[in-house]
């Protein structure tokens, strides 16, 4: 596969990029190397990545618990301490092994470690592969409202290895996949339509979905890196559905990230069908595709109203106003949308119908 230039560094895939890496640390001459990983990671993708990274350099393995909910300054601050006393200096390097909690929080404390230390990212999830490492955006939860505090700030270079695909659940895949169906909704038409039907997608060639996948975040992320227009476009059935994974974080069945985008997109997707923006024929499509994917959420009154109060928080509100990315026919969006709250009452209606 052919590398992709983005804004500042390039995504290299499977073995070019390990060469590529070994290539990059023998040229920079770091002091010290850093590896990131969660529990999970440590256990089944730093055996498999260990053996590719070809250096004399020290290496000192940095382990986290797995989780949404680690992802905070409070977590920042042990692993900031810990590279104190392990010596990391402005020419360490940290690699981020794992999905897109670890490439965000990784990201953030490399961003602002004596004022900022190279880092590279090496998603192990197909969320983190498709999005999360994507784009410079790296950040840590405030309570649970997510990526309160962050910075935008790229790797050194991105390596897209599939094998990792390998060591991860079903539904670990669903999640991730809901990243490729909204990138398909906002952006791709014919993208889209290979999801219509998952019987008929060859599983061996997934591996040319993601690139395309990559490449239309890419593409919007290079017009816009600091999301002051069309990057926005790329929190379709974000909007909600951050306020949906924020409300559950902390309950009994938290969702994970795609699942409740899943639920996002087909609330946003009515939201833009009654504003006229989305034809009836398109919407039921959207809701049956995805609900055939993701298994329904019930919602209570009382989780509809927090969900809403949760969306004053949302990162996109501007001047008080919650700010939603609709699609205006499957493959194209609008941004900076207002939405009443009787319509989002009413999507949650025809959710639960």
């Amino acid at each position: 596969m052919q590398s992709i230039e983005a804004n500042g560094y390039r995504i290299f895939f499977n073995e070019t990029g390990y060469e590529k890496i070994n290539l990059f640390i023998s040229e920079n001459n770091y002091s010290s190397i850093f590896i990131l990983v969660d529990e999970h990671t440590n256990e089944y993708c730093l055996p498999k990545f260990l053996p590719n990274l070809a250096t004399e350099i020290p290496i000192e393995i940095i382990e986290i618990e797995a989780g949404e909910e680690i992802k905070n300054i409070t977590t920042c601050v042990e692993i900031w301490s810990i590279l104190s006393e392990l010596g990391a200096d402005r020419k360490s390097l940290i690699l981020n092994l794992g999905g897109g909690v670890i490439t965000d929080i990784g990201g953030f404390i490399a961003s602002t470690f004596k004022r900022g230390i190279d880092f590279i990212n090496v998603p192990t999830t197909l969320l983190g592969m498709v999005d999360a490492s994507i784009g410079g955006k790296n950040g840590v939860d405030l309570g649970n409202l997510k990526n309160q505090i962050g910075v935008i700030n790229v790797p050194k270079m991105l390596l897209i290895s599939i094998d990792f695909l390998e060591t991860l659940s079903q539904r670990e895949m669903r999640s991730g996949l809901a990243e490729m169906l909204k990138h398909g909704l906002i952006y791709d038409k014919n993208y889209w339509e290979q999801f219509l039907d998952l019987t008929k997608i060859d599983f061996a060639d997934f591996d040319t979905l993601i690139y395309r996948s990559i490449e239309i975040k890419n593409e919007i992320v290079k017009q816009d890196p600091t999301e002051n227009g069309i990057r926005k476009a790329l929190n379709f059935g974000h909007t909600l559905g951050h306020a949906i994974e924020s409300h559950f974080l902390e309950s009994e069945t938290p969702l994970l990230h795609g699942e409740a985008i899943a639920i996002g997109m087909i609330l946003e997707s009515f939201i833009s069908k009654e504003k006229g923006l989305l034809s009836s024929q398109e919407f039921h499509q959207i809701k049956y595709i995805i609900s055939n994917i993701y298994e329904p959420h019930n919602f209570s009154d009382e989780d509809i109203i927090s969900i809403q109060n949760l969306l004053i928080h949302d990162k996109k509100n501007e001047y008080g106003k919650v700010q939603f990315a609709l699609i205006n026919g499957i493959g194209k969006i609008i941004i900076n949308q207002s939405v009443e709250n009787e319509l989002i009452i009413k999507s949650f209606r025809d959710y639960k119908s």
